[in-house]
C-alpha cells in the first residue's frame, strides 16, 4: 500500500464462462453489451496495468492477476476484448485522466482528489491491513506493535502510521525483499505489505518462516487521537476510469455486484490465497466515504 500503490499503491476465459452459466445469460443478452458502452474503440477494454504481481501483470498480452481475472470475466460478460498497456502507476492515472485508455486497475484506493479527475467503480474488494509476520508471533492491534520495529517499503503510507506508533522503530526499505530478509534475520518483527504480496512470498519463499496476520483496524477514538492511524484501516480498491465514461463505469459496476452476489468474487479471492471475510467485507467508514461525494447519500457498498 504506497502512495503509489493505494495511494497506489498492490476471469481467465473458463472462469468468465462459468460465470456466465452462473448467471444464466449470453453475451448477446447481458444487462450491457458492448455496444453502447462508448469506449474509446469500439469492442474494446483498453486497460493501463503495471507489473505488480499477483494483482496484476501480463504476458503475450494477456492479464493475471486478482484485479485482472475479476476484469477479465466482467468485459467477458460486456462482449469486450481486453487490450492491456504496460506503465507505471503514474502513467496509469494520467492514462486515465486523459482518456488515453478506458480504465486502469491493480489495488487503485478510491480518493476524493483522483474522483475530481475520474471515475471509481464500485469496490471489486478491499484492502485489508496485513502484517508479515515471524512464524509464533502474534500482533492483533495498533497498541501490540509499540516499541516493536516495523518495516515497510520507502513512500508506502505505512510509513506515516508506523511513525505514530509510541516507540516503534521504523524501517524503511527500497522493495519488499528487504523487508522479508530482515524479518528473517529478526531484524524486524512485523512487516507492513500488501496483503497478497505476503501471501505469495509464504508460498514461494518457505525458507522466511513468515506468515500473513491481519490487523484489527483502529477505532474511530484512535484514529481522531493520531489521523495516520488511518493507513492502518482497510482501504477501498476500485477500477478508474475517465470522467466520460458514465456508461461503462456503470456497466462495470453492476458486474462487480453480480459477482459479490453469486460467489465469483468468494471464488477468485480464494484462488490467490486472500480470506474473503478480509476482502469482501467493508468497514462502515468505507460507505461514508462516497457518500454525498461521487455516490448518492444512502450509498451502501456491496459486500457478501
Amino acid at each position: 500500500m504506497s502512495i503509489t500503490s493505494p495511494y497506489r499503491s498492490w476471469v481467465a476465459g473458463a472462469l468468465a464462462a462459468a460465470l456466465l452459466a452462473v448467471t444464466g445469460c449470453s453475451s448477446s443478452d447481458s444487462s450491457a453489451g458492448a455496444e453502447g458502452l462508448e469506449t474509446i474503440e469500439p469492442g474494446v477494454l483498453k486497460v493501463a496495468i503495471q507489473p505488480y504481481a499477483p494483482y496484476t501483470s501480463s504476458k503475450a498480452g494477456k492479464l493475471s492477476g486478482l484485479d485482472s481475472d475479476i476484469l477479465n470475466a466482467v468485459a467477458k460478460k460486456l462482449d469486450l476484448k481486453v487490450q492491456p498497456e504496460i506503465t507505471d502507476f503514474a502513467g496509469m492515472l494520467a492514462s486515465v485522466q486523459s482518456r488515453r485508455v478506458d480504465i486502469t486497475i491493480g489495488g487503485v484506493a478510491w480518493t476524493k482528489e483522483r474522483q475530481k479527475q475520474g471515475l471509481f467503480t464500485d469496490p471489486p474488494y478491499y484492502s485489508p491491513p496485513a502484517m508479515a509476520v515471524r512464524s509464533g508471533k502474534k500482533y492483533s492491534t495498533v497498541k501490540d506493535l509499540e516499541g516493536r520495529r516495523l518495516g515497510t517499503v520507502e513512500g508506502y503510507v505505512w510509513v506515516k502510521s508506523i511513525k505514530a506508533v509510541p516507540g516503534a522503530k521504523l524501517g524503511a526499505y527500497p522493495d519488499g525483499n528487504g523487508v522479508f530478509d530482515d524479518l528473517r534475520a529478526g531484524r524486524l518483527d512485523v512487516g507492513f505489505l500488501d496483503p497478497l504480496i505476503i501471501i505469495a512470498a509464504q508460498k514461494e519463499r518457505p525458507e522466511l518462516k513468515v506468515e500473513t496476520q491481519y490487523l484489527t483496524p483502529p477505532t474511530a477514538a484512535e484514529v481522531a487521537a493520531k489521523p495516520d492511524y488511518d493507513y492502518f484501516r482497510p482501504y477501498m480498491t476500485s477500477f478508474y476510469l475517465p470522467p466520460q465514461a458514465k456508461k461503462l463505469e456503470k456497466a462495470i459496476s453492476d458486474e462487480i455486484r453480480k459477482m459479490y452476489d453469486n460467489g465469483e468474487l468468494t471464488k477468485l479471492i480464494e484462488k490467490w490465497g486472500g480470506d474473503p471475510e478480509q476482502f469482501l467485507k467493508p468497514t462502515p467508514e468505507i460507505a461514508k466515504a462516497r457518500q454525498g461525494v461521487d455516490r448518492p447519500s444512502d450509498w451502501a457498498p456491496p459486500t457478501i
